[in-house]
């Protein structure tokens, strides 16, 4: 089965620069914070700047020709935003819209280039950031074609799930709460299908004492048995 891939496996981008790489990134960089539901890019604009998150998540969303807004990816702290548009010199290709409150650093472009310029190993991070996400889409796709609606709810939990655990611990019973707080709708656009077949997903694998729910709210009680969950009748 090809497999979602919520967030690159390697650890974020600011987590993997050594703290005097983080000073320096700092010392360029201004703070700001984001309320719920506030865009950080808007698809179409020129590239100004990068975004780091520091705490919060964001959604990636891309608007098809007829007005719908597809979910591609989430965000969440230590992700770099916007990295592309600016290094590529051309327009942003997706809209990053908060899911929760977000506190970020904001990096003119000029200076991100000198920061990396001055930080040549930094590059290479960046480079395969980027790589890594064009094979996260390319393994949506792949996903949305092969699988059914329930596996690939239940491949989209697992990663979530992964990605939630890098930054919250599992509780004391392993179970894991989804860090995004994405709808059913949201859901149901990054996996291409309806709301209807995102809740009956969610009601079997509720069945199986996979996953417990709230409003917005996805706990994930076995991981290992969801990812086998996501593997049957490929």
């Amino acid at each position: 089965m090809a497999a979602y891939a919520a967030s690159s496996p390697r650890p974020a981008f600011w987590a993997a620069l050594d703290p005097a790489q983080q000073s320096a990134l700092r010392d360029v960089a201004r703070p700001r914070q984001f309320p719920v539901k506030a865009p950080l890019v808007y698809q179409g604009d020129e590239s100004d700047h990068v975004i780091i998150i520091e705490r919060g998540w964001a959604k990636v969303t891309s608007s098809t020709a007829d007005g719908h807004d597809v979910v591609l990816a989430v965000r969440g702290p230590g992700d770099l935003i916007a990295e592309s548009a600016v290094l590529g010199g051309r327009p942003r290709a997706a809209t990053v819209t908060a899911l929760s409150p977000i506190r970020a650093l904001v990096v003119p472009a000029a200076r991100f280039t000198g920061f990396l310029d001055a930080h040549q190993d930094v590059w290479m991070l960046v480079t395969g950031t980027f790589v890594e996400r064009m094979d996260e889409s390319g393994r949506r796709v792949t996903a949305n074609v092969t699988s059914r609606g329930p596996q690939r709810l239940a491949q989209l939990l697992a990663d979530l799930a992964e990605l939630s655990a890098q930054h919250a611990p599992p509780a004391p019973d392993g179970s894991i709460e989804i860090g995004p707080p994405l709808s059913q709708e949201e859901l149901g656009s990054w996996m291409d299908a309806s709301r209807e077949t995102v809740a009956r997903a969610l009601n079997g694998l509720r069945r199986e004492g996979l996953i417990r729910t709230g409003w917005r709210k996805i706990i994930v009680m076995d991981l290992p048995r969801l990812r086998e969950f996501s593997k049957e009748n490929d």
